[in-house]
């Protein structure tokens, strides 16, 4: 049994040898970088509460939930290119955003294209998700 509060290195290879997935097949029903798996297993990273959840639900759909998008349990990731996220937070999440935020920091031309790139688009509304930000882009008092 998978509990949210301590999800050991084991737990996960565990699952992915009970399941019979390989890693990226993990990775695809989760919706993380394989990357993130390959890290939970080594024991440097530990799972988010989500994809905690994710893996009880798996073990107790069987594998097949994670091949067949159509039984409800994610076989993809989360946001893909072109694709909007389901909230604004959602893609603090996304591992290739942070991607991106490293290759802006270590490479200063790329944040010159992306800098100019950005000027073509519009501010975006404020949302519920940006608690104190006004419509005329102030912040409020």
């Amino acid at each position: 049994m998978l509990s949210s509060r301590c999800v050991l290195a084991e737990d996960v290879q565990k699952l992915r040898k009970e399941l019979r997935l390989t890693l990226r097949e993990l990775a695809a029903a989760l919706r993380v970088d394989p990357k993130e798996i390959a890290a939970w297993e080594a024991g440097e990273r530990f799972p988010t509460k989500r994809a905690v959840e994710a893996m009880q639900r798996l073990r107790e759909q069987g594998a097949a939930a994670a091949r067949e998008p159509s039984t409800g349990a994610p076989a993809t990731r989360e946001t893909s290119a072109g694709a909007a996220p389901r909230s604004d937070l959602a893609r603090l999440a996304d591992p290739d955003f942070w991607g991106i935020v490293r290759k802006l920091v270590a490479h200063p031309a790329f944040f010159t294209e992306v800098r100019a790139l950005a000027e073509k688009y519009p501010d975006p509304e404020p949302s519920a998700s940006q608690p104190g930000a006004r419509r005329d882009g102030s912040k409020g008092a």
